[in-house]
């Protein structure tokens, strides 16, 4: 993507089914599980690149000894960092107790981390400051073992106000209003209600305190927990938890917005963001990895079993399309031959744009991110130029020379890597003079891949604010003096802000909102812009009324093509002396590619939640009164 929007975040759990002992007898180290995690999060690294947690916990430790660990870093490598941390306290550990090295029932009773119970997390914070106290896993302390509680998610919650009054309402004193405080706190409040009845009941039935605290942990029913937690959640989220006595859980949402993917089998039980995580790391086939479904819970007792429990009634199947076009990693089978089918179905588009002149036309890409979406243009341009071919040859009517032949196979897609990225360039000038400058130079061109007078098709994976076209990409590739710059977005218009996880808050951020705002005032219908304000504040001012998408409306007067086409005018650098035009995949293409993953509200405005459209309102009220804040 040209330019750069945060990702999501990511999340493995990993439960060790067998005793420490038997990895180290089997695998060679107690430390089967740490290893494991560290590759888990690193598969996901792609997720988060601002911050990265870690905690662990043991299972049947002794009274004072510590059962529970964490480690948590925002430095410039954060998952390295971590680990890093970690090998130091085992070596340090080791190297002090060399009688250690082959007992690994003391290494588990004196070396932190080493535990049956994981949970990492991979962080791209989306507002607020990247400090260590914003960084998952968040730790709720209590002295009884499992009233302990360890969470961590890929979320964003659209009715934090409401989290945080529900927590007032029950005599909570929240320390912050953030969505993770207050899941958090939400999940520990049923937690601790859940205890206090279970030891009302064991009292009952004749034993003292210290012999109900197992029983308790056994008979806790975590699934009912989450049930009265995740009752009033709106937002999209996978979030996983820990329990000090050992029981853990991962939770998605029910339209299935953020993703989940789960493996069992007799040594091991793993739950990660992505599919391609666990594959790699514990070298199981597509097949053997599941997809949690939506409003579902994996949930893992202290004692090994694992269910799927459903938690909240699932609803229309929303999974997020932009997993699928950017933030997941394309090694995964079913989204590389998604990403290709982008591809593949904006070629029409680009054939029409290009007047059919192949010939003298140059494809390639950029970013790397877009490169599959490449092959696949590649491929529907291939398939089109054989079928010529062969049109070519039997219209011929006679026996066709060797010389005929050799002209008409000649003629193939060109395609060059036109634009790389200077990965060494570092924007570290502030003022903005001297920061425009270094940006033009973030990529650099492969000269002479370009004939003078040429078509050149660059395909992006989508185009959100268009500030690096504008700023870098196209004045570089003008110095190859193109006759036209295509460039194609595998993705559509952006055209509203997101709610559920990513960076994307503020509408007039997107280059599509810039253009339609600027059609209404070619056109003389900035009343409409009024009147849409206007109906965005009356329901903010009767939260009875029905929750519309109002801002859906600022859209309708124009078609894609036409937003498309001033799109195009705002990018070009003024200077600029090729043609310019900016082709976006269609929705009906995008359903088609990613048939599985409806979620498409960035682009139809189809929030998935009515958290949704109360946010998407409140941003055009905070454009029209030129309030530079987010809208949840």
């Amino acid at each position: 993507m040209s330019d750069a929007i945060k990702h999501e975040c990511g999340v493995s759990l990993i439960r060790l089914l067998k005793p420490l002992e038997y990895y180290k007898e089997k695998y060679g180290t107690a430390f089967y599980g740490v290893n494991k995690m560290y590759l888990m999060m690193e598969k996901q690294h792609n997720r988060g690149q601002d911050g990265a947690g870690f905690a662990s916990i043991k299972l049947d430790m002794e009274v004072g000894e510590r059962y529970m660990s964490r480690v948590r870093s925002i430095d410039k490598q954060p998952i390295q960092d971590i680990f890093a941390q970690i090998n130091d306290r085992i070596n340090t550990s080791l190297k002090e107790n060399p009688e250690y090295a082959d007992d690994v029932a003391k290494q588990k009773r004196y070396i932190p981390y080493i535990g049956e119970v994981l949970l990492g997390h991979v962080r791209y914070g989306t507002f607020g400051k990247n400090s260590i106290e914003s960084v998952h896993p968040f730790l709720r302390q209590n002295n009884w073992m499992h009233r302990n509680l360890i969470v961590a998610g890929n979320f964003n919650m659209t009715n934090v106000n409401e989290l945080f009054d529900n927590l007032i309402q029950i005599g909570q004193h929240p320390k912050e209003k953030a969505d993770t405080v207050t899941v958090m706190e939400k999940i520990g409040h049923f937690l601790d209600d859940a205890v206090a009845k279970l030891y009302k009941e064991i009292k009952k039935e004749g034993f003292n305190k210290r012999e109900a605290s197992p029983i308790i942990a056994e008979r806790l029913n975590v699934a009912k927990i989450l049930k009265r937690a995740a009752k009033n959640f709106d937002g999209g989220y996978t979030m996983a938890g820990m329990l000090g006595h050992g029981d853990s859980f991962v939770l998605r949402d029910p339209a299935g917005i953020r993703p989940a993917y789960y493996y069992i089998d007799d040594e091991v039980a793993a739950v990660a963001s992505e599919r391609p995580a666990i594959q790699t790391v514990f070298n199981v086939a597509f097949e053997d990895v599941k997809e949690l479904a939506p409003g579902h819970a994996i949930i893992i007792k202290k004692n090994g079993k694992v269910k799927i429990k459903k938690i909240v009634e699932p609803t229309e199947r929303k999974a997020c399309s932009f997993e699928r076009i950017y933030f997941s990693r394309g090694s995964d089978k079913e989204i590389y031959q998604e990403r290709k089918e982008l591809g593949k179905l904006l070629f029409p588009l680009i054939l029409k744009s290009i007047k059919e002149d192949i010939r003298n036309t140059v494809f390639s890409y950029i970013p790397n991110t877009a490169e599959t979406s490449f092959f696949g243009m590649v491929i529907a341009a291939q398939n089109y130029m054989n079928k010529k071919k062969e049109e070519q040859i039997l219209s011929i009517g006679r026996k066709i020379t060797a010389e005929e032949l050799h002209d008409i196979l000649e003629v193939r897609p060109r395609i060059e890597k036109v634009a790389i990225k200077d990965a060494k360039l570092r924007t570290f000038i502030t003022q903005d003079n001297g920061r425009d400058d270094l940006v033009a130079h973030v990529y650099d061109i492969s000269y002479g891949s370009v004939k003078k007078g040429d078509n050149l098709v660059i395909i992006d994976d989508s185009i959100v604010r268009g500030t690096t076209l504008k700023k870098s990409i196209l004045g570089i590739l003008d110095r190859l003096s193109p006759k036209k710059i295509v460039v194609v977005s595998s993705a559509p218009q952006i055209r509203y802000p997101d709610c559920y996880g990513i960076d994307m808050a503020k509408l007039e951020d997107f280059v599509a909102f810039r253009a339609a705002l600027e059609l209404h005032k070619d056109r003389g219908t900035m009343h409409l812009v009024e009147e849409i304000y206007q109906k965005c504040v009356n329901q903010v001012n009767n939260p009875d009324a029905k929750i519309i998408n109002y801002v859906k409306e600022f859209y309708d007067p124009f078609t894609d093509e036409e937003l498309s086409e001033k799109i195009g005018e705002i990018l070009s650098p003024p200077d600029i002396k090729a043609e310019v035009e900016i082709i976006f995949q269609t929705i009906d293409n995008l359903h088609l590619a990613c048939p599985q993953n409806l979620g498409d509200w960035y682009f139809t405005g189809d929030y998935p939640t009515p958290g949704g459209n109360r946010v998407v309102n409140k941003a055009f009220i905070n454009f029209y009164e030129g309030k530079n804040e987010r809208a949840y």
